[in-house]
């Protein structure tokens, strides 16, 4: 055999190998780009999740802002509001409902939680979007959910024996803030994020 009809015998062996090896990095190729796919959309309802949770609990602090405003030189124990004991919910849901859709997602879930005694919300969520076509059949139709848990912890500290009529001195984490009944004026209250902390939970 000559040297040319070697190098030929060379080339038609090697050109299948090449297509096939080719073949074989493509499809590996469009495996991870699918599976960025899918932890994209992952990532996107997480963050939809996290998002909707804090809104309901930050709602519900801004609701148990007011009605402590409303109980303060009422004939209840105002004290209460200052222990999440009196939860509020109304508006919780609502608020939820709506960072979820400016995240491109729908609340398929809803309802309190308790975590290390504290109340909070767990909202589930499920993504408007799909992850998208891709070589692993079905994405196309296939949607991210998620879930997330936001918590209300009290950060002012008192004596809970105190008279609710009397001046009261609250610690809210360092920081002293006296409510008096008998004068109370809105603006004797500070914002809602220093009488109660919003977290995840983890």
């Amino acid at each position: 055999m000559s040297r040319t009809q070697a190098r030929a015998t060379d080339r038609g062996q090697t050109l299948p190998i090449y297509i096939w090896t080719t073949g074989i990095l493509l499809f590996v190729a469009f495996g991870f780009f699918a599976f960025a796919q899918a932890a994209s959309a992952r990532n996107g309802a997480q963050s939809a999740a996290d998002a909707a949770a804090l809104a309901a609990a930050q709602a519900s602090r801004e609701e148990m802002l007011d009605g402590l405003a409303t109980a303060i030189g009422g004939e209840e124990d105002w004290l209460d509001w200052l222990t999440t004991d009196l939860l509020e919910q109304t508006g919780a849901q609502t608020a939820a409902e709506r960072l979820a859709s400016e995240n491109e997602a729908s609340v398929t879930g809803f309802g309190p939680a308790e975590v290390n005694g504290y109340p909070g919300f767990q909202v589930e969520i499920e993504t408007n979007y799909t992850v998208g076509d891709s070589i692993i059949p079905g994405t196309e139709s296939m949607r991210a959910r998620a879930q997330a848990t936001a918590v209300l912890e009290p950060r002012c500290e008192f004596d809970m024996d105190a008279d609710p009529r009397d001046v009261i001195e609250l610690d809210c984490d360092g920081e002293t803030v006296e409510i008096d009944p008998q004068d109370f004026q809105l603006e004797d209250l500070p914002d809602a994020s220093a009488l109660f902390s919003v977290y995840l939970a983890e």
